[in-house]
């Protein structure tokens, strides 16, 4: 519902003066050098020449490093993932606790609404219809890009803040920033923003700005693709209204960029990158890390390198936000000195995983190949449970999660370390392809298409998939015409076969897998990990003679019943996958939302993220109450939020 700000208090939020950057070419600098802080153009024509244009829109990229840091910390701090150790700023642990005042550093929707204005004065001001002598558009990329800039700040403020002040038009003056603007919830810019974008050309969805490669990273990852930002949009307003065709609008937009992203016949596919045992080996303590697509040495996952982030056509990474490599420049990233024990921090990081993280991986049935025989077959075998270092259940928070000691300099004190992988970069990552794909079967399996969903997660995705385990168990016209836009070409959509997961010399054609065969071993021969239509029953008959005996009837499991299940499987995979990386809490909440009662359904997920035996401790630290859904988002003032 969309409400009236009854009194100027806008103006406490808005900047009233528009920051623009240079953007610069030269290697000898990171990204972004501000050029002023206090710019305002007024001349209309201002945006109708390109040098200008990219300065422009260089600006709003500059501001968007910001709040990049708390983009990741109000997506995991919050969440059942982390706990903050005794070196924690007392700022982190306002935001753990729910109780973040107003002067808590991460509590600062100006900058939000910087960006927002600035793309608001670039929206009015530029001609997006402007074409050049040879009839082609000059400034369409530019003019996307920002429209995209601006539906995703808005979003993420609105999941911030649960309602935020909502303006379109730039505020230049007192008086702008003093008039009245409504209210608008998550499912009000999620309503907005989906009409605002659709009226952008489909073939600006994956065209870029080109504005070249900056210190080995190139500019195409600075960006928001427009159908990853409408899938987004369709699956939040679906998760608060529950509409089944929201959900379908979210998975085709989400598989619109998988078959887009490489052109017309190009495929994206999952990749085969995972942490598994060593199937050659006769001790519970060889695993290791493969990509097939490049080398059986390659790193896993496929996308936290320090040094050098460019796209690649079967990439991981799709869009980050830059931050510059030195504390004292720019907008440095600190979520490397959070996470990790660096110099920087006296080895004193912040932020640790949780009991709770720590059970989720643990829990995982790791299913292992033996060798493959001469004759084809194979046998299965489980990983044992109380592995020490980590090693029980799925492997990927060991592989993430590194520990360690060092001395104390000075003391000599015996020092503990911790690196999370995933933030050896300077950079701060928000969508990648994995993402992607679990968002995809979200949304697949909450329109109510849980099978589909299920494959993604346990076996991967084709179209043989499609046409064997799939479109059999549908009959109706609509759910067939639905799942046919789903594409995934056989040729190009190759799945891993045992024998190549098993590390013979088989050669390896595969790109393609289930995403918990990430972690967790061989998904699709995990009795662990199935997906059933229906369940026995034992039932007692009368027979003629009139004696009875017992006989079993298979049941046919509601595809409601379905839906929770792999709903769950869902939840579980994005703590194991995407762990500390600012999804967890959004993840949590889109989940909540969708239970009977949504409250105590985030409440009992939050309060367990130091294990199911120390809920009560856990909720008695957290200020506020969780099953009270005003709460999940934060306030500042008494100007926005709740």
């Amino acid at each position: 519902m969309i409400t009236k700000i009854n009194n100027k208090v806008v103006a406490g939020v808005f900047s009233l003066l528009l920051p623009f950057s240079a953007f610069l070419f030269a290697g000898c600098e990171d990204f972004f050098e501000q050029e002023s802080e206090d710019v305002v153009y007024a001349d209309k024509a201002h945006l109708n020449n390109a040098v200008d244009t990219i300065y422009s829109v260089t600006g709003i990229m500059n501001k968007m490093q910001v709040i990049a840091d708390r983009t990741i910390l109000f997506g995991e701090v919050r969440g059942d993932l982390v706990t903050l150790t005794k070196d924690a700023s007392n700022d982190l642990r306002e935001l753990a606790e729910f109780n973040v005042s107003d002067d808590n550093k991460y509590n600062s929707p100006r900058d939000y609404y910087e960006i927002i204005n600035n793309c608001n004065y670039f929206l009015a001001n530029v001609n997006p219809d402007m074409k050049n002598n040879r009839n082609e558009n000059i400034f369409m990329k530019e003019y996307a890009a920002v429209k995209a800039f601006r539906a995703w700040t808005y979003l993420q403020l609105a999941l911030v803040y649960g309602r935020v002040p909502f303006v379109t038009d730039p505020i230049l003056t007192k008086d702008d920033a003093e008039r009245d603007y409504p209210f608008y919830s998550v499912e009000d810019v999620c309503r907005y923003f989906l009409n605002d974008l659709s009226g952008i050309p489909e073939e600006y969805n994956c065209k870029f700005p080109g504005y070249r490669t900056i210190r080995g990273t190139a500019s195409s990852l600075f960006y928001f693709p427009l159908s990853i930002l409408r899938g987004e949009l369709y699956l939040w307003l679906a998760s608060y209204t529950q509409n089944k065709e929201y959900y379908r609008q979210a998975a085709l937009n989400y598989y619109k960029y998988i078959s887009e992203r490489n052109g017309t016949g190009g495929f994206y596919s999952t990749g085969l990158s995972t942490v598994m045992w060593n199937p050659g080996s006769s001790t519970w303590s060889s695993y290791f890390s493969i990509n097939y697509t490049t080398s059986l040495t390659s790193r896993y996952p496929d996308i936290f390198d320090s040094s050098v982030e460019t796209p690649t056509s079967q990439g991981e990474l799709i869009t980050m936000i830059p931050g510059d490599s030195i504390p004292a420049e720019g907008y440095y990233s600190e979520l490397r000195n959070l996470f990790n024990s660096t110099s920087l921090n006296d080895n004193k990081y912040s932020i640790t995983p949780s009991t709770n993280m720590i059970e989720i991986s643990e829990a995982q049935k790791n299913c292992c190949l033996s060798k493959i025989r001469t004759d084809g077959t194979y046998s299965v075998s489980y990983a044992p449970t109380g592995l020490n270092q980590r090693r029980t259940g799925d492997l990927r928070l060991k592989y993430i999660w590194q520990e360690g000691t060092t001395r104390d300099y000075y003391t000599g004190d015996r020092i503990e370390t911790q690196n999370i992988v995933k933030y050896q970069t300077r950079n701060v990552h928000i969508y990648r392809k994995q993402m992607l794909y679990l968002r995809m079967a979200e949304a697949l399996n909450m329109a109510g298409y849980p099978r589909m969903a299920f494959q993604i997660l346990s076996n991967g995705i084709n179209d043989k998939v499609m046409n064997d385990s799939i479109y059999p168990f549908y009959s109706k016209t609509d759910s067939i015409d639905f799942l046919s836009k789903f594409k995934f070409s056989t040729g190009s959509y190759k799945l891993l076969l045992p024998e190549q997961f098993a590390g013979t010399t088989v050669s390896i054609t595969g790109n393609t897998m289930g995403m918990h065969s990430r972690g967790s071993g061989w998904t699709p021969d995990n009795e662990y990990y199935s997906f059933t239509d229906s369940v026995p029953e034992t039932r007692t008959i009368t027979l003629d003679d009139g004696t009875t005996k017992d006989t079993i009837v298979m049941n046919r499991v509601p595809v409601a019943d379905q839906q929770a299940y792999v709903d769950s499987l869902i939840l579980n995979e994005s703590a194991l996958e995407f762990a500390f990386e600012g999804t967890r809490y959004y993840d949590v909440m889109r989940y909540a939302l969708r239970q009977p009662n949504p409250g105590a359904a985030m409440a009992k997920i939050i309060y367990g993220r130091r294990g199911k035996d120390n809920a009560a401790q856990v909720q008695g630290e957290i200020k506020k109450d969780l099953n009270n859904q005003q709460n999940w988002y934060l306030n500042w003032k008494g100007k926005i939020g709740f």
